[in-house]
């Protein structure tokens, strides 16, 4: 099947997951054509731009601004606007490209990529969604756990309903089950790179750090005045200063630090948070202050017991999580760890129903792929062409 998929550039975990399903489809004999923007374009590019039956096109995307730990909005408008005219002409050349170049997709398949739904949308396809995202809209959320209640909430559920809206599927990858309360969807388990499949946990006595602020210069002052070693990345630059160790980015010394850490502080991204779950690293979360999304992941962690999460980074935080390592463990004994087995059969499901152009089944069979109800869903939506919402 001629398959169109759309991989967003902010932030690289759609980067990291898309490279694992655009693997298993050319694997499967799909032609593939990527567009996508940001980083995330000379990341796939580097790992996948050989491979027979894929070709990659770049697209213009918007872009985030971040003050310390803090997303600029006004900062962010002022750079999307200014950067807009010449972003709207590349991304129309790039779709006279596709339409015209002979390339005719039967599906689109969108990480939280609006240019492929587009498409989609003018050409009469059917779109399957990936992504992690999704569970702010189409989930049911413990008031306790997401602040539902709250200004930030609503606002982020519309953000997420307007970015994707009347899927054939939604494929929603999460390390927590929240119940499923619209059709159409399925949870399946956190999507993982090879290398984290092939880690294996050997705890040591280090703690990761993964600062996506590089501007925070209070973080090595901070961490200098506990009695712990940490090994921190995304300062910009490397070198050592007591017990702090700033790491240039590796992907392999990165993974190795995180499968022999004792645990890690991060923000509130959903690929790191995932996989160190997955290889039951305890984790503190400071999620970046404005994106909900992030902070639903931290809540998420705190709730189940497997890490702890704070809106600001201190050292009695610090203190405070470091001293409930073992308990944390333990926790996250709990947690099964999956290879993607479970996504890609989805995925080949979802194919298969297409091409036999049957309609998107309300919800895939499996286990820990969340629950689907007809009194829970609530909120009917308008559907693109091909699509089955009732």
């Amino acid at each position: 099947m001629k398959i169109l998929y759309g991989v967003v550039g902010e932030g690289m975990g759609h980067a990291t997951r898309s490279r694992v399903v655009l693997e298993h489809l050319l694997s499967a004999g799909h032609e593939v054509k990527v567009v996508v923007s940001g980083r995330a374009h000379k990341f796939l590019t580097e790992r996948l731009a050989s491979r027979a039956n894929l070709t990659l096109e770049e697209i213009h995307g918007l872009s985030l601004r971040y003050f310390g730990n803090r997303l600029d909005k006004s900062e962010s408008l002022f750079e999307n606007l200014k950067k807009a005219p010449k972003g709207i002409k590349k991304n129309v050349e790039v779709y006279r490209k596709v339409a015209e170049d002979g390339f005719t997709p039967e599906l689109v398949i969108s990480d939280f990529e609006s240019w492929a739904a587009f498409y989609a949308l003018n050409h009469f396809l059917p779109v399957i969604s990936i992504d992690n995202m999704q569970v702010i809209n189409r989930c049911r959320h413990d008031k306790a756990v997401a602040k539902s209640q709250g200004l930030n909430f609503r606002i982020a559920k519309l953000a997420v309903k307007m970015k994707m809206p009347g899927a054939y599927h939604y494929l929603v990858t999460s390390f927590f089950y929240p119940p499923v309360k619209k059709r159409r969807t399925t949870l399946v388990p956190p999507i993982l790179r090879p290398e984290i499949l092939a880690a294996k946990r050997e705890p040591g006595d280090h703690v990761l750090v993964y600062q996506t602020a590089g501007s925070n210069e209070a973080l090595v002052p901070t961490l200098k005045k506990l009695p712990y070693r940490f090994r921190v990345y995304g300062m910009g630059r490397d070198g050592s200063d007591g017990n702090v160790t700033l790491r240039p980015f590796s992907e392999t010394g990165f993974v190795e630090d995180l499968r022999t850490a004792r645990a890690v502080i991060a923000g509130g991204g959903f690929s790191l948070m995932s996989e160190a779950v997955t290889l039951h690293v305890p984790m503190l979360s400071v999620p970046i202050e404005q994106q909900y999304e992030q902070e639903l992941n931290a809540r998420y962690l705190a709730h189940l017991g497997y890490g702890q999460w704070a809106p600001e980074l201190d050292r009695d935080v610090i203190s405070s999580f470091l001293g409930r390592t073992d308990e944390l463990s333990h926790n996250l004994e709990r947690f099964e760890r999956h290879d993607n087995a479970m996504l890609f059969a989805c995925v080949d499901e979802l194919i298969r129903r297409r091409a036999a152009d049957e309609p998107g089944p309300d919800r895939l069979d499996a286990e820990a792929m969340g629950k689907w109800a007809p009194d829970e869903v609530v909120e009917p939506e308008p559907a693109l062409a091909q699509s089955s919402e009732v």
